[in-house]
């Protein structure tokens, strides 16, 4: 029987300077066809996967392909008996795949494509560097045999490991070919011409990536070991991109195969070997709840809690009551989605894994149930289990980060916590009244705007300086202080982004977009709709 769903993984780096006006027409013309997934615009293409049936795929595709930039679009198809994905989103982003070079023109400068069948022949060459430039969780389930995993958490940290590895000693050192592979191409195309910036004059990419690989080369001629991992609800394929055994852990999102499932440690949609002792009781009691949700509504034929579409056959009272019943007992975070001090506290509380029931607050309307929480009435307001309230974005911070720090942001590879809690501090008494005055000058009429915006400007000066080292503020991984920070130079960033980008910045621009091409950030920033007492919140974790 065949299958009756299409899954396209789709790029193409082309320029398009008119990429915003792209997102409302292309969602529009994916919902009229029922096509899930997600897909990214940016200046420099497109790129993403979509899935649905096989005529609507297709429709969505011609229209692409109508634009002559895109007339030679590749994609991938793998098919299946569901759609691997919930809804469909499209989305505005400032790369499409995040390496955070700005100057970098992957369509003009990339390395040699190397077809799939011609692929065995070059990386046997003993002279030959094979890179795996995907994620460590990616290159755990699978790679090509002889592979250098890079160990990066985010593809940001590659030109990092270039730079280390091309010293005395590394793995690039006195190399000039380099053959460079991920699961669809993409990232290739920035890392070979990364490479060629770098000064490596041999670079090669597999063509199609992994993906195109294993539908081409067959499993006995293969050099290739284990499965690879995709960014769906089919979590892994192997050779003819058949779906893999790979499950994924709902609580830490590693992919786990037939040993991690069998483990002790094991526990559907609540935990797994990898994420172990990281939870709270309070955190393992919401995953189980929230399995047991999903569960109920697959036994009833609803809809996933993940989906846009809800069941037509369930009531509106129904499904407020469902929605009470999963959200009794979270703490309540009062909560405004565009306000930076917000947008930390919610940075954090996702990072830990700490579900609570929001309740997105109208700023010109405040709900009488946010002013009995606290008077001061400014978000966020956080208000636990136990009726204790939390005021401060930068308390609530801190409350989740010792509730579950799995990366230790509040304890840096370099510097301390009092370290970071003074640069906070500074940031919150110098810069932020300073940005204030840029972006709402009209509501400051006897304040000396230029004199704001050299505050401003020195104060981001000395961040980039700070992040020329390593990265990040505090060492080579994310911290407090980059994420209490991050929001409010994204703001910045927002006044004029022509301006921001002739900043000679290149440090903190490139940490800027590590944090809004997250998918953390993507998480964080979710739309919800205004909250009113007679209606349920809405679960965030």
């Amino acid at each position: 029987m065949s299958q009756p769903y299409l899954t396209a993984a789709l790029y193409q780096f082309i320029d398009l300077p008119e990429f915003a006006q792209w997102q409302q027409p292309l969602q529009a013309l994916c919902d009229q066809h029922q096509v899930k997934g997600l897909l990214l615009l940016a200046h420099e293409g497109i790129n993403g996967t979509i899935a649905g049936p096989p005529g609507d795929v297709q429709a969505v595709l011609d229209w692409l392909k109508r634009d002559p930039r895109l007339a030679n679009l590749v994609h991938k198809e793998a098919h299946a008996d569901h759609n691997p994905f919930y809804r469909m989103r499209v989305r505005l982003k400032q790369e499409i795949v995040t390496l955070g070079v700005p100057a970098l023109n992957p369509a003009l400068n990339a390395g040699q494509y190397v077809k799939p069948e011609d692929w065995n022949a070059l990386i046997s060459q003993p002279d030959v560097v094979l890179v795996d430039t995907r994620n460590d969780y990616e290159v755990g389930i699978g790679s090509f045999e002889g592979a250098v995993n890079p160990h990066t958490k985010s593809f940001t940290e590659f030109p990092q490991w270039v730079a280390e590895q091309s010293q005395p000693g590394g793995a690039l050192h006195g190399k000039q070919k380099v053959a460079m592979f991920c699961t669809g191409g993409i990232r290739c195309e920035k890392s070979t011409a990364y490479m060629k910036t770098q000064g490596f004059e041999d670079v090669y990419h597999l063509e199609g990536g992994i993906l195109k690989y294993l539908e081409t080369v067959d499993a006995d001629e293969s050099m290739w070991w284990g499965d690879c991992f995709v960014f769906d609800e089919r979590v892994s394929v192997g050779h003819g991109l058949v779906r893999g055994p790979h499950q994924l852990c709902r609580s830490c999102r590693m992919p786990l195969g037939a040993d991690e499932l069998a483990h002790a440690h094991y526990v559907r949609g609540v935990a797994c070997p990898y994420c172990h002792g990281s939870r709270t009781p309070e955190q393992l009691q919401s995953l189980a709840e929230r399995q047991r949700q999903m569960d109920l509504a697959q036994e009833r034929g609803d809809t996933h809690l993940g989906h846009t579409q809800a069941s037509s056959q369930q009531s509106r009272q129904q499904k407020v009551a469902a929605q009470q019943e999963a959200l009794q007992g979270l703490p309540v975070l009062y909560s405004f989605r565009r306000c930076p001090y917000a947008m930390r506290a919610r940075l954090a509380l996702a990072y830990a894994g700490i579900a609570c029931q929001l309740r997105e607050v109208v700023l010109k309307d405040k709900p009488q149930a946010l002013l009995d929480a606290s008077p001061k009435a400014s978000v966020p307001v956080l208000v636990l289990a136990d009726g204790t309230v939390l005021e401060e974005s930068l308390e609530i911070m801190l409350w989740a980060l010792r509730q579950n720090d799995p990366d230790q942001w509040l304890r840096p590879t370099a510097g301390s916590l009092d370290e970071m809690q003074a640069l906070i501090a500074r940031h919150d008494s110098e810069f932020k009244p300073a940005l204030d005055r840029c972006k709402y000058p009209s509501r400051y009429p006897q304040e000396d705007a230029v004199a704001a915006a050299a505050t401003a400007q020195a104060f981001l000066a000395a961040l980039n300086r700070q992040l020329s080292t390593s990265g990040y503020l505090y060492g080579r991984d994310p911290s407090l202080a980059d994420m209490a920070i991050r929001p409010f130079v994204r703001q910045f960033a927002g006044i004029d982004e022509a301006a921001w980008q002739n900043h000679p910045w290149p440090h903190l621009q490139a940490w800027l977009l590590r944090l809004t091409d997250s998918a953390l950030f993507e998480q964080v920033m979710e739309k919800y709709p205004a909250w009113h007492p007679d209606e349920a919140g809405v679960l965030f974790r």
